[in-house]
């Protein structure tokens, strides 16, 4: 069942006189309990695509359609997406320590959405609360409802921030760099944690990042973005195996070899451009080895190569692609 359908989400901030297009032409879906990956980095447009499904962009103008269970979302009024939020759309936020209070407790902070959302009485909210922390592996529950974040190691704090996401059970998680800020163990963990959430509760992840290995080990699909489009998109296998863009394979050649250390790392020519600098042409087309006249003419559009597996590459129009509607 198609729970998410976006269509041709574009996305600009507003200055004075103009505005700088930040995402443009977004369009994916998520299946009901499928776990999705988005690549790229910082600045490609990631983040404020997933702020767009919770209605939080401040200061920006929205177009497209935001479908979730067949609803459009842009047509909300904000009283209409206060109530979405946190029940039927969650987000973990990157960094745990900025996005919990430190004024209040862990049991305050997880009880609020039960209070507000469900209307449950306090007692009934304090025990689902300390359930909840229990189901994300976290000892002692009952004494950390009456702890505050500083108290907390960061992996703890992720995880209270991962149990107030999924404290109303919401249809789609969206983890926005969930392990950033964490060493290797506890990123292992609260991985672990997100896919055993994804069974338990048949709950649809969307987790943002800019690592490929978490994306390989998590996801079952992937997207790429660059300069706030998407360049690439498939299932896993497919895009681990055979990617396609000139950006994706410059991603995969940036990956360490461990096993020849004698290999130089490899990297991608120039840097990413400034929102509203390019006004023509493909958006990788400064840094792409492959560039022709074409490239810095037109902007290519995303063409469908097999099922499950679509590219924005004029390179491949002559391999039978056909532009994705």
């Amino acid at each position: 069942m198609k729970l998410l359908d976006v269509k041709d989400l574009s996305i600009s901030f507003s200055q004075k006189t103009s505005e700088i297009p930040i995402v443009e032409g977004v369009t994916f879906t998520l299946e009901q309990g499928e776990i999705m990956g988005v690549v790229g980095e910082s600045g490609c447009g990631k983040s404020v695509t997933s702020l767009a499904l919770m209605g939080l962009n401040a200061n920006t103008k929205t177009t497209g359609r935001i479908l979730f269970c067949e609803k459009d979302l842009l047509t909300q009024s904000e009283k209409e997406w206060r109530n979405m939020r946190g029940k039927d759309v969650a987000m973990i936020f990157q960094e745990p320590m900025t996005s919990l209070n430190p004024l209040f407790t862990i049991g305050d902070q997880l009880t609020e959405a039960l209070s507000s959302h469900m209307r449950i009485p306090k007692k009934s909210a304090n025990q689902q609360a300390v359930q909840m922390l229990e189901t994300v592996g976290l000892p002692r529950p009952v004494q950390l409802m009456r702890q505050y974040p500083h108290e907390l190691s960061g992996g703890m704090r992720q995880r209270v921030m991962i149990a107030m996401a999924l404290i109303c059970e919401p249809k789609l998680l969206i983890a926005d760099e969930p392990t950033t800020a964490l060493d290797v163990t506890i990123q292992g963990q609260i991985l672990s944690l997100l896919k055993k959430i994804n069974r338990k509760f048949n709950t649809t992840i969307l987790l943002i990042t800019h690592d490929l290995g978490v994306v390989y080990n998590t996801c079952e699909r992937v997207m790429i973005m660059y300069a706030g489009r998407i360049v690439e998109k498939g299932n896993i296998t497919t895009i681990f195996k055979n990617p396609k863009h000139p950006y994706t394979k410059g991603l995969f050649a940036s990956i360490p070899a461990f096993t020849d250390k004698s290999k130089r790392l490899a990297s991608i020519e120039g840097q990413v451009p400034q929102p509203g600098t390019i006004k023509k042409g493909c958006m990788f087309a400064p840094r792409c080895p492959h560039q022709f006249e074409r490239c810095t003419q037109e902007e290519p559009y995303i063409s469908r190569l097999t099922d499950g597996h679509s590219v924005r590459c004029f390179l491949f129009e002559e391999e039978g692609g056909h532009h994705e509607s």
